[in-house]
């Protein structure tokens, strides 16, 4: 088993990440989907919730670039961006997904300044939209974005398109396949629930 697959496992294991090949679920989207992600529940297990920040901080030591500040996206990126932030001793922010209707009308929550180099904490990643619009309202604040990291991915083509056109890199701990791997190898999918998983990521909206 990987690294990227012992994540998985640990999903799977707590119910954050469920398969339902023959039942999807809909997304708010309206997507019909086979698979849902639920990274909030990774909080209410301390165990997991460190192994995770743990691979986070390695992930962050082994850029090119230092970091300045971690930003979480909210509301689900906000609490893994606090214990990377802790255990890394460094500043930490978060981005709404807009501004605030009312007092200060902050969609940046925190301090950062001009040339703050920042890497944003998602817990998951599906179109990659909620992720870029946190990278872009950093960027627009005068900071640099060096990477975005996240939990999990659902490995969709349009994801890595999006992020490809607005210019951000992305990570993830673990994703659709490591997950689809494990399973296969620890016998959890048999060749038929499997075929019906692949087919979905390839098209998604054909499910």
């Amino acid at each position: 088993m990987t690294d990227n697959q012992s994540i998985s496992k640990s999903l799977l294991e707590i119910g954050a990440v469920q398969i339902r090949p023959d039942q999807p679920f809909t997304w708010t989207s309206g997507l019909k989907s086979p698979i849902y992600c639920d990274n909030r529940l990774t909080m209410s297990y301390p165990e997991i919730r460190r192994e995770i920040r743990d691979k986070f901080v390695a992930r962050i030591k082994e850029l090119d670039s230092t970091v300045d500040v971690i930003a979480g996206c909210a509301t689900a990126g906000i609490p893994h961006a606090a214990f990377i932030s802790e255990a890394m001793n460094l500043p930490m922010v978060y981005v709404r997904s807009s501004a605030k209707k009312h007092g200060k009308g902050n969609q940046i929550e925190g301090k950062i300044k001009p040339g703050d180099r920042i890497v944003v904490i998602e817990d998951l990643i599906s179109t990659g939209k909620s992720s870029i619009e946190a990278a872009k309202a950093l960027q627009e604040a005068g900071a640099e974005v060096v990477t975005v990291l996240a939990i999990f991915s659902y490995g969709l083509p349009e994801a890595a398109e999006a992020f490809e056109q607005a210019g951000f890199a992305y990570q993830t701990l673990t994703d659709f396949q490591e997950l689809i791997a494990y399973m296969r190898e620890d016998g959890q999918l048999d060749e038929e629930a499997e075929a019906k998983l692949e087919q979905w990521q390839r098209e998604p909206s054909a499910f």
